[in-house]
């Protein structure tokens, strides 16, 4: 029987008590020589030790396959965990290869990341790797593969076998890397002879990261965009303190903050770029950002008429559906839409008119300075923009978001023309779903300012 046992980084009370029981039980270990000095206190009198060099992994291996042959209980040691850049592999290779009956078990240890994670107090509390810099057996491609996704993947990142004499700048290849994708601020910390006598731990930031610390005896950890030090710890947030939104009102506002994060939000009018985050977070597409047209300051001003209990006349009853009632119960709003009266029945008949268009026509007459609203029909749309160009109603705005194939972009481009605040989806896109989301954008304005100027805030703070 063999066993790859992992004695942690060194000091006793870091030794398993299963590690130790393998190693009193053995009748022959085997191991690089330096680590025979760790685990003298429970080698048994008559248990034969073979030590070897640092380059002969190989030759462990068919060393301890050879003693069990010969019916030797075998235990093959390594620092850390048996199964992490250790003996595990190669032994288990080398069994495999010659298909030999012989039982070989795994027997953990506490490898050096875990220690330096209990010594920084919480750094691994969140997603994290392991990279060893060692190129005898890996290409370097390959290395600064890994290297290269774990910077841009936000991983917490301990670096085995970082330097030695012959293989020195490959740690400063990698903090470069590093560089490219996490604040120069990022916590690092560099852990030598982790668990032993001569234990030192430096703490630094990515960007100070001074590599002639560094020696073959290091573990160097570096943090993720969360990571923070507080005195001599590093803390990784798990995500305990920022519970996901579950409510209705809180997803909504985590959708927008999302949003707005992913737009130039100095380019554009704030209460443009309200309204357009409203027709994003409606469709989910963020090419509304440039759908969206409106006038300077409409939605501004219709934010102030809104709250004055302004008068809202919508074409269809799902535009008046989407207008969030909250809002207009609160100011007093009057929403109308005539689309099923009577009157427009008979007028429409009368006339020739569309329901949609009659309807309009009737609420004009009745309404001459409301907020239009429209959000399916263009004759509707077509209806008020005639009329207000005809200098028949005067309103205080038009929404123009009707959806279709046939005079839909005429209607729209005759808002285009006129004196009046509008705000238009352009060409053949829209609907009552946009249309309402243009009016909760007015009706919502002054929140604008605060997930704006929260934006504003992260990117100074990740600039810097």
């Amino acid at each position: 029987m063999i066993q790859v046992v992992g004695l942690g980084p060194g000091r006793t009370d870091y030794l398993l008590p299963i590690a130790r029981k393998a190693i009193e039980e053995a009748e022959v270990i085997i191991g690089y020589h330096y680590y025979f000095q760790f685990i003298e206190d429970y080698i048994q009198e008559g248990t034969e030790c073979i030590g070897k060099e640092l380059s002969e992994e190989e030759t462990r291996a068919d060393i301890a396959i050879e003693k069990a042959l010969e019916g030797n209980r075998v235990v093959v040691i390594g620092s850390g965990d048996a199964g992490i850049y250790a003996m595990a592999s190669i032994v288990y290779e080398k069994v495999a290869q010659s298909e030999d009956d012989i039982e070989v078990e795994t027997i953990p240890g506490i490898s050096a990341f875990v220690a330096a994670g209990s010594k920084l107090g919480a750094v691994l509390g969140h997603d994290f790797c392991c990279i060893s810099l060692s190129d005898l057996m890996t290409p370097w491609k390959t290395i600064q593969k890994r290297i290269e996704a774990a910077a841009w993947g936000d991983f917490v990142t301990s670096i085995y076998n970082p330097k030695s004499k012959k293989r020195y700048w490959q740690i400063n290849k990698l903090k470069s890397v590093f560089l490219e994708h996490r604040n120069p601020k990022t916590p690092v910390a560099i852990c030598k002879q982790l668990g032993r006598a001569e234990e030192n731990i430096t703490l630094t930031t990515l960007a100070d990261l001074d590599i002639e610390l560094i020696d073959m005896f290091s573990l160097v950890v570096i943090g993720n965009s969360q990571t923070f030090r507080h005195k001599n710890n590093l803390i990784t947030p798990r995500g305990y303190l920022n519970r996901k939104p579950h409510t209705g009102s809180e997803i909504q506002q985590a959708s927008f903050q999302e949003i707005l994060a992913q737009l130039e939000v100095n380019k554009y009018p704030q209460d443009f770029l309200w309204a357009a985050v409203r027709c994003i977070h409606t469709s989910g597409d963020f090419d509304y950002i440039h759908h969206l047209t409106t006038s300077a300051n409409a939605i501004a001003g219709w934010h102030e008429y809104l709250l004055g209990g302004g008068t809202i006349v919508t074409d269809v009853t799902m535009v008046q559906a989407g207008i969030t009632k909250a809002f207009t119960s609160k100011y007093g709003n009057k929403v109308v839409c005539l689309l099923n009266d009577e009157e427009t029945l008979a007028l429409a008949e009368r006339e020739n008119l569309t329901r949609s268009q009659a309807g309009i026509k009737l609420a004009a007459q009745r309404h001459p300075g409301a907020l239009f609203v429209i959000g399916n029909a263009p004759t509707a749309l077509i209806e008020i923009a005639d009329q207000t160009k005809e200098g028949t109603i005067k309103p205080a705005g038009i929404v123009g978001a009707p959806v279709g194939f046939v005079n839909v972009v005429e209607s729209k481009e005759r808002l285009k023309l006129l004196s009046t605040p509008y705000a238009l989806i352009e060409g053949q896109r829209g609907g009552s779903n946009f249309a309402a989301a243009i009016v909760n954008a007015a009706f919502t304005l002054n929140e604008a300012k605060a997930y704006v100027g929260e934006v504003i805030q992260t990117e100074k703070q990740e600039a810097s």
